[in-house]
């Protein structure tokens, strides 16, 4: 269920290389090797696992789309679902990236015990915390259900609240397994991480169609088969923290919460955390501004077909999803190259990579702007639009058209954002990402469409975009000129 979360994997990254760079000796390299070589090396495994990531919530609203017994309705629910995981995957986040850093640190200075009771606190306050949401969700289901824009007509509703009540009994096991994935990859296994998400995505894309066309299980279908990849990661990631440790010493005696650690490693998750919420409160403004002036106009005020819009918004969402799932492999790979050579004091390197970095995104910006603006059809036949009514594909052509009109510039910002999380500034890279999703994304989000109705919901996405580029390109210009005086 790990769908969105790009900004968090950078300490995920950083745990990953470094294992490599203080317990190998041929560290040289990362100074050495040419910096586009470098990128592809370490962006590939990142990318693969980001875009597998992704994969479960698309293929889900995929075959959801495709059944004709829940098409748009389907779909609409899924989205009103997505904020929900995202924010479970906020605390997941906060354990896991939190220790995934403290555990680096900890093997840096030789202290293997205080890693390994890290990694047994976290295992337990991830349980634990996975059982709290789910119960929490559980007894409030309809309120969440309903503050993120469920109640657009009932079938949407029904749709979300059976959706929803299978994926509740997951969470647990979700929120288990991601939290231990960076962990695992702390220890110096990232390929055992990828594996595991591979497999735990491929049973879902497997079982999505069984349950959904074979069964007839309808949302249900979807819920069971996402959990059940979740339930194979978790149990993926307990074996390995039980049998396979490597770097870390681990035992059950290091099974206990420890408050005293937690105090160490909570605190380094935060901006993880800060920056998932920030997605939440986004996508909550764009999903309540969707459903409040959809009922003002004059197609989907009509119940047969008011879900449309809620649904095209989530397809549209999921597609940004992919883009940026390589946007932030390909930045995130720049993490280890750029700390080691700032080290070395060779900022000339870091300089060039930061160019070839930006060339990159903007060539990856380029590509998407040229699909959404002229295939938004053919990705529309990808989520049922032949099995809906003209309104859904036309609404799909102008959605894509319109809310991603400047994606290159996002692709360009939330490279910026993590280069400076790489230079060693996770403050202002968290800040910066929580002022593009809250006070951009969220506060034109709810003013646009006073002026402009449904039309400025869809448009508040590039106007965020643009004012957000405006601080990357001051941003951009501050970092040229910092290497440029320690070069």
């Amino acid at each position: 269920m790990r769908k969105s979360g790009q900004n968090g994997l950078n300490a995920f990254f950083y745990a990953q290389i470094f294992y490599e760079v203080n317990f190998l000796e041929s560290n040289i390299f990362l100074e050495r090797e040419p910096v586009g070589k470098l990128m592809v090396k370490y962006s590939v495994p990142l990318i693969v696992s980001l875009l597998v990531a992704a994969l479960y919530n698309i293929v889900d609203q995929i075959f959801i789309a495709n059944a004709d017994y829940l098409g748009s309705n389907g779909n609409a629910a899924n989205n009103v679902v997505f904020p929900l995981t995202v924010i479970a995957l906020a605390f997941t986040l906060m354990i896991g990236d939190g220790v995934c850093a403290f555990v680096s640190m900890s093997l840096g200075a030789r202290e293997t015990k205080q890693a390994g009771d890290s990694v047994g606190s976290a295992a337990l306050l991830s349980s634990t915390a996975g059982i709290i949401i789910a119960v929490i969700y559980w007894v409030f289901r309809d309120e969440f259900l309903t503050f993120f824009g469920g109640r657009v007509n009932d079938e949407t509703f029904r749709f979300a609240q059976e959706y929803f009540m299978y994926i509740i009994p997951g969470i647990p096991f979700y929120v288990f397994g991601q939290a231990m994935n960076p962990i695992i990859s702390a220890d110096g296994s990232p390929n055992y991480v990828m594996f595991s998400t591979l497999m735990g995505a491929g049973i879902n894309i497997v079982l999505d169609p069984l349950f959904i066309f074979g069964f007839h299980w309808g949302m249900m279908g979807a819920a069971v088969a996402t959990i059940m990849g979740q339930i194979f990661t978790a149990f993926m990631s307990f074996w390995y923290i039980s049998h396979k440790m490597k770097a870390v010493e681990f035992s059950r005696s290091n099974l206990h919460y420890n408050v005293r650690l937690m105090k160490r490693y909570l605190p380094l998750g935060l901006c993880s955390f800060l920056s998932q919420i920030s997605i939440v409160i986004s996508v909550a403004a764009v999903n309540l501004m969707i459903k409040k002036y959809g009922m003002l106009d004059p197609v989907f005020s009509r119940p047969e077909y008011s879900q449309i819009p809620l649904a095209v918004i989530g397809i549209v969402m999921k597609f940004f999803q992919i883009v940026i799932a390589i946007v932030v492999g390909l930045s995130a790979s720049c993490t280890p190259i750029t700390g080691y050579n700032i080290g070395a004091g060779r900022n000339d390197r870091v300089k060039s990579l930061f160019s070839l970095l930006l060339i990159c995104e903007t060539v990856i910006g380029v590509i998407a702007f040229v699909i959404v603006e002229f295939f938004p059809a053919e990705i529309a036949d990808l989520f049922g639009a032949s099995g809906e009514s003209v309104y859904y594909m036309n609404f799909t052509v102008k959605c894509f058209r319109t809310y991603l009109c400047l994606i290159v510039l996002a692709c360009i910002n939330k490279a910026a954002f993590i280069f400076i999380q790489a230079m060693g500034r996770p403050w202002t890279s968290a800040g910066l990402s929580m002022t593009r999703e809250i006070i951009f994304g969220a506060g034109l989000t709810i003013i646009m469409p006073v002026y402009m109705g449904l039309d400025g919901v869809l448009w508040s996405m590039p106007a965020s975009d643009a004012l957000t580029f405006i601080v990357s390109i001051i941003v951009i210009a501050m970092i040229y000129r910092q290497l440029g005086r320690r070069a």
